[in-house]
């Protein structure tokens, strides 16, 4: 093979000008410079390329059936560029996120939206699962990053930004309205028919690890894969829904469900943008990220 690759770029623009000092133009260099690139093109091939005329150049049999080839992968490079120019301009590309549907819809989905207005061509695939899933994807590089809610494992694997703090509470409908005034202790809970997350979840992980702080350890009568559903089976009396209080603020503001009251607060946690630490963004994923507050 040619070792230097211009000479066929050279070749390319010969045969498409069809005139060498046409070529020399369009490539910005001397008409000598087109004539010597392609003798040597010629030595080293040891074909004859062209016929030269008082009307320009043409090419011979042999530089018709290279042309062919030449043409197909200048072509095919011009294009990669052009699409490699449409990455970097935001103008194509993915972007791949990993989030619960609590970080979704209460944090990153006004973001989303107005990423997608601004970049509308650029394609986003969210993986909605739960915050230890995440992590995994996110260590396998199968996401770019993951909006995850807190407890998680930090380590040196990966970089966590703090994006919006959040607060849990435990609600319940009008079956349980003698509890309504009454401040509780985290013991009487055990007694009570709990609706919770699964145990793959941050949430749940966060509750029971809270509790277990108060010697407290509950069974829940329910547990759910969402917390939208543990909602419902509240609003339903069908138990003390434990969840993040954003998730019930309809049912509360509409009295059909109600807070219950600790005599110890549960302590507030957030929600993180984690990165795997190190890594390197694509075009698209940075854009998103420099829009997270």
């Amino acid at each position: 093979m040619i070792s230097n690759l211009e000479y066929y770029k050279v070749f390319y623009f010969a045969a498409c000008c069809g005139s060498l000092t046409q070529a020399a133009l369009k490539l910005s260099v001397s008409q000598p410079a087109v004539s010597q690139s392609l003798r040597q093109l010629e030595e080293a091939l040891d074909t004859k390329l062209f016929v030269r005329s008082c009307r320009g150049i043409r090419l011979t049999q042999e530089g018709e059936e290279l042309f062919s080839h030449v043409k197909k992968s200048y072509e095919e490079i011009e294009l990669g560029e052009k699409k490699l120019l449409e990455i970097k301009n935001l103008e194509r590309g993915e972007l791949r996120i990993g989030a619960s549907d609590m970080t979704l819809r209460f944090y990153l989905l006004p973001y989303l939206e107005k990423y997608h207005e601004t970049y509308p061509h650029i394609k986003v695939k969210v993986t909605n699962a739960p915050t230890p899933e995440t992590l995994k994807l996110l260590l396998e590089e199968k996401i770019d990053f993951g909006v995850v809610s807190a407890p998680f494992p930090e380590n040196g694997e990966f970089s966590v930004r703090k994006v919006k703090e959040i607060q849990d509470c435990f609600v319940a409908g009008n079956k349980f309205a003698q509890y309504k005034d009454k401040a509780l202790d985290f013991k009487e809970l055990p007694a009570l028919p709990v609706i919770s997350l699964e145990k793959n979840t941050s949430t749940r992980t966060y509750i029971d690890e809270f509790l277990a702080k108060n010697q407290v350890e509950i069974t829940p009568e329910f547990e759910l894969a969402t917390s939208d559903m543990i909602v419902q089976f509240a609003v339903r009396n069908l138990g003390i829904g434990s969840v993040v209080k954003e998730f019930a603020a309809g049912e509360l503001a509409a009295g059909r469900l109600f807070e219950l009251r600790f005599r110890e607060a549960i302590p507030a946690r957030s929600f993180h943008v984690v990165e795997k630490a190190g890594a390197r963004h694509s075009r698209a994923a940075g854009a998103l990220l420099s829009l997270l507050n």
